[in-house]
């Protein structure tokens, strides 16, 4: 895809968003069902992915954990916003790799010390890109991939968060 495609693709969707501001608010969703043991089984688009405990917390591994998928979503939401940003701007990106790393205490998450976050107390998102482009280029599209990232800006911005808890006879 190239720049010009990008934007005949966008530009009916922008428009309609200046026009039709509701239009715009939408609501993602994801669903799982609780598995056997400690287990969740989360249904996505393309499969069903099953977490479990880390290996740090007691699992044996065979099944996700949550904290790597949220490194993940970050590196696809991220990898994919730079390619949106780079070729919105002409900026020619062969190739390259994403990386996220996140930096855990599982004291923690396991209530072996009430002083030790839990969560992720750092996370750092890294970009190795085979282009030719000048250190200007790189820094725009470094800031314009942090700026229209979602998942980046939801991990930057902290949004409001509730739970609701109900109970079914059963």
């Amino acid at each position: 895809m190239d720049a010009d495609e990008l934007r005949a693709l966008q530009a009916p969707l922008k428009e309609r968003y200046k026009t039709e501001p509701q239009a715009a608010q939408i609501t993602l969703s994801a669903d799982g069902e609780l598995g056997e043991g400690v287990a969740c089984s989360v249904h996505t688009a393309r499969a069903l992915a099953e977490a479990g405990l880390h290996p740090a917390t007691g699992g044996d591994g065979s099944l996700l954990c949550s904290g790597d998928m949220l490194l993940q979503a970050l590196v696809a939401c991220a990898g994919v916003t730079l390619r949106a940003v780079s070729t919105s701007l002409g900026i020619a990106v062969s190739g390259g790799r994403v990386r996220a790393e996140g930096d855990l205490d599982f004291r923690g998450t396991l209530g072996v010390d009430r002083a030790a976050p839990v969560g992720f107390s750092a996370i750092r998102l890294s970009f190795e890109l085979d282009t030719d482009a000048d250190e200007s280029q790189l820094d725009t599209l470094k800031r314009l991939t942090e700026r229209y990232c979602v998942v980046y800006q939801t991990l930057a911005g902290g949004p409001a968060l509730s739970t609701s808890l109900t109970a079914q006879a059963g």
